[in-house]
């Protein structure tokens, strides 16, 4: 399942789409300010805005969902490792399903399988 946003990554400007919405404006880990050069938009549908924005002091990086709707602003996001170019390709990758979780489970379960599977 991949997520149905445009893929066409571009640059966020301070002002969000045309509204006053105001980005994140520092790093929750090393408080350091984000600049709009920092953020990309990687994808829109209907009012819902996927953005990456990395840090430019610690390089930790944030993936949010934005939705602008006649209600209001809602966001969520979440500290990550990805660059923007791995959050493109994991989002239009096969979903991760029940079977691929147990698999990973038993894996961990067994050392030597798992490291053998690692190639070590």
């Amino acid at each position: 399942m991949s997520l149905p946003f445009s893929n066409s990554p571009k640059r966020a400007d301070s002002s969000f789409c045309g509204e006053d919405v105001k980005l994140i404006s520092y790093c929750p880990l090393c408080e350091s300010s984000y600049t709009p050069s920092q953020t990309q938009v990687l994808g829109e549908k209907e009012g819902s805005h996927l953005l990456h924005m990395k840090c430019g002091n610690c390089s930790n990086a944030i993936l949010a969902l934005v939705i602008i709707s006649t209600a209001g602003v809602s966001s969520v996001g979440l500290s990550t490792d990805l660059a923007s170019d791995e959050v493109d390709r994991f989002k239009t990758g096969p979903a991760v399903n029940t079977n691929d979780v147990i698999d990973m489970h038993h894996l961990l379960q067994d050392e030597d399988a798992m490291f053998a599977q690692l190639g070590c």
